[in-house]
């Protein structure tokens, strides 16, 4: 859609511009070489127009052509950083659940080697992704390794 608009402004702002500045652009092929400069914002500055008419038509076609690289550009950047969320959130989803299970995992031996000489049981916190209520029941867990290895013997 914006390649369309832009092909149809370009040749339409070469024709109308060898028809409002026919002296400083006798042929179409002049007319669009210019509207070609002007909307890709290249602007040589070998043909500029005389007229009135003519300078209106230009400052219609650079602020189009400014529009146009904008859009473009902004379309190209939201890709990459849409692309870039998208890679970095499953990355870190992924990585949050190997570090959990393995905190589980090791939680588990360390309670299951105290469970002969203070009562401590083994506790599984399940497995899918880590909630708040898992990492609270890994933190209760860690409090009472740490009160029964601090109790006096």
């Amino acid at each position: 859609m914006i390649g369309v608009a832009s092909i149809a402004v370009t040749v339409g702002a070469g024709v109308l511009m060898t028809v409002a500045d026919r002296h400083t652009y006798p042929s179409i092929g002049s007319g669009l070489w210019w509207a070609i400069q002007t909307t890709t914002t290249v602007g040589y500055g070998d043909n500029v127009p005389v007229s009135v008419a003519g300078r209106l038509i230009a400052a219609l076609v650079m602020v189009f052509g400014i529009g146009f690289l904008t859009v473009i550009t902004a379309a190209i950047t939201s890709t990459f950083v849409s692309r870039s969320r998208l890679d970095t959130g499953s990355d870190t989803a992924t990585r949050a659940d190997e570090q959990f299970r393995h905190l589980d995992e090791r939680l588990e031996r360390i309670e299951a080697a105290m469970s002969g000489s203070s009562g401590l049981e083994p506790t599984a916190s399940g497995a899918g992704d880590p909630t708040a209520e898992q990492f609270r029941e890994i933190d209760g867990r860690l409090e009472r390794i740490e009160a029964a290895l601090t109790r006096p013997s």
